[in-house]
């Protein structure tokens, strides 16, 4: 963003409801702000931001992506603590889209396992909504008693079925919904009711009712705020998206709004999940990512076995 009172130029790694701030900012203070936003897959943002985009705020996929800018000495430790709910923003879960009439009648995560089903899901090395799947997958037999030896099998047997990986959720989208591949796509929830807008899906989506809560955080980049003057303008459009307003926009785009209010006015909208399970019931990011997602981790392990 730009502004044209007194200079607070600004610029979101991605966009999410920040125009609506716009015109609150000006009737706060009397600047008319100009936004720029870049848009892309959590990790290459991530990797951009990295590189020298020169973003002041940043809505990533998952936590473990702010991780790496704080490593990077862009983002100060205790950015979770600078806003409400650990910063984040919104929540999602696991939906699972088939095709017209279910014909493989795909209900739940077990069903992923069949013979002769075709899954689309993007590259946990590249996506970070595909990490969501992942740790979905895993849960959905740890979080039942399952074993850890039980779940890598599956997981195993899911992934065999998977013909090519995509680089992010959107293009995992379009080749299943564009290009007709695969019987079902895992994707984020808030994809699925898009494409069911945007795509004329004809069939509801599956939302497992056992799933995870997939936490998308919010966070200044430190670094480039105090270089260039603009934490104030920053700070303040990080602190509007937990707003009733920011989080209405949300909820009209599909994620599930984290203020309480708001989603006890739009809960019936969204399809009801009787158990959450979160990234802290597998030890929190760094322990998932050195576990599953690191070099010569499960993922690489499951990739050798499957590709």
């Amino acid at each position: 963003m730009r502004a044209r009172a007194p200079a607070a130029p600004i610029r979101p790694a991605s966009s999410w409801p920040v125009f609506c701030f716009q015109e609150d900012w000006k009737q706060k203070t009397g600047q008319e702000l100009e936004i720029k936003t870049s848009y892309g897959g959590s990790g290459s943002q991530t990797r951009a931001v990295i590189d020298g985009l020169d973003a002041d705020v940043v809505t990533l996929a998952l936590s473990a992506d702010v991780f790496k800018l704080e490593e990077a000495g862009l983002i100060e430790a205790g950015w979770q603590q600078e806003l409400p709910n650990s910063s984040i923003i919104t929540n999602s879960a696991v939906a699972f889209l088939t095709r017209p009439g279910n014909p493989r009648g795909i209900t739940g995560w077990s069903d992923l396992a069949k013979p002769g089903v075709t899954v689309v899901t993007a590259n946990p090395k590249t996506s970070g909504g595909a990490r969501w799947n992942f740790l979905g997958l895993w849960g959905s037999i740890t979080q039942t008693g399952g074993s850890p030896q039980q779940a890598e099998a599956y997981v195993t047997s899911v992934y065999s079925k998977v013909d090519n990986l995509p680089k992010d959720a959107r293009e995992a989208s379009d080749v299943f919904l564009k290009r007709g591949q695969g019987d079902v796509l895992l994707n984020y929830e808030n994809e699925a009711i898009l494409a069911t807008r945007s795509d004329g899906l004809r069939d509801p989506f599956v939302v497992p009712e056992l799933n995870i809560r997939i936490e998308g955080p919010v966070a200044v980049v430190d670094r480039n705020v105090n270089r260039k003057g603009t934490r104030e303008a920053a700070e303040a459009l990080a602190a509007y998206l937990f707003s009733e307003e920011a989080q209405t926009i949300f909820a009209e785009e599909g994620f599930r709004p984290t203020s309480p209010t708001v989603w006890a006015r739009v809960k019936d909208r969204f399809a009801p999940v009787k158990r959450f399970f979160s990234v802290q019931d597998f030890g929190g990011w760094s322990q998932v990512n050195e576990e599953f997602f690191g070099k010569g981790g499960l993922w690489d392990r499951l990739f050798a076995r499957t590709r």
